[in-house]
C-alpha cells in the first residue's frame, strides 16, 4: 500500500497578533525518531512558551499529539488533523509559539496552529512512496529507442543508465506492473532484452515524479 511522507525537514512561520508561530516538519519512521525531532525543536526554542507537536507513524500505527500547555483541543488536535487531511504518515510536526501578549481565544488558537502546520507541509517536498522492485534491463543499442518509448507507460523511476558495450538500465518498477512490463518488453525486443530482478527485494521508493 502506498503512502505519502516528506523528503526532509522544512519549516515556515507567520505572526498573528504579535505571537509568532513556527511550523517545523520532518520525516520520522519510528517513535524514537519523532521524539528526537521534538527534543531538537524544543532545544532550539527554549524561550518559546509552547512547542506543540503531532506525529503519525506506520510502525505500530502510532498517532500522538500534545497541546503543550495550550487549552485542551486548541493546538495538538488541529496539527494532527492537518496531517490526517493531507494523508501524511511517518511525519512529525512541531509548532512553536512565541507568545506576543495578546490572547487569541480558542478559535483563534485552532486556526493559528492549523495554519502553521499547513505552512510546514507546504514547505516540504512530498514523496509518494510505493511498493516496487529494483530491476536491471540489458539490451543492445538498436533496442534502446523501443525500450525508452515503452517505459513511461509503466511509470518507472530510472535509477541509472550505463552505455558500455551494451545499454544497462536500472529502474524501480511498481510491483504490480512488473509482469506486464516484462511481457511487453519481451515482445517488442523479440526476447533480446531481459528484465532481471536485483537482490534488493521489494522496497518503498518515491514515485512522486511519475504523476500516477
Amino acid at each position: 500500500m502506498n503512502y505519502l511522507t516528506v523528503a526532509s525537514p522544512a519549516s515556515d512561520s507567520f505572526t498573528e497578533k504579535r505571537s509568532e508561530f513556527i511550523g517545523y516538519i520532518a520525516p520520522a519512521a519510528t517513535n524514537d525518531e519523532a521524539l528526537a525531532f521534538i527534543d531538537l525543536i524544543r532545544s532550539k526554542n527554549r524561550k518559546a512558551k509552547h512547542n506543540v507537536y503531532a506525529y503519525i507513524l506506520r510502525q505500530d500505527n502510532i498517532s500522538r499529539y500534545s497541546d503543550d500547555g495550550e487549552p485542551q483541543g486548541t493546538a495538538g488536535v488541529p496539527v494532527i488533523e492537518v496531517l490526517k487531511k493531507r494523508e501524511l504518515t511517518d511525519v512529525c510536526i512541531v509548532v512553536t509559539r512565541y507568545f506576543g501578549g495578546i490572547l487569541l481565544g480558542g478559535g483563534g488558537l485552532v486556526r493559528a496552529y492549523s495554519h502553521a502546520a499547513s505552512l510546514a507541509c507546504d514547505a516540504a517536498r512530498i514523496m509518494d512512496m510505493r511498493l516496487c522492485r529494483h530491476v536491471r534491463i540489458e539490451s543492445d543499442y538498436g533496442m534502446y529507442g523501443k525500450i525508452t518509448y515503452l517505459l513511461p507507460k509503466f511509470n518507472v523511476v530510472t535509477v541509472s543508465e550505463d552505455f558500455g558495450s551494451t545499454v544497462t538500465l536500472e529502474l524501480y518498477v511498481l510491483s504490480e506492473r512488473l509482469p506486464a512490463l516484462t511481457k511487453e518488453l519481451t515482445e517488442i525486443t523479440g526476447g533480446s532484452a531481459a528484465v532481471r530482478l536485483t537482490d534488493c527485494g521489494e522496497s518503498y521508493e518515491d514515485f512522486s515524479s511519475c504523476n500516477i
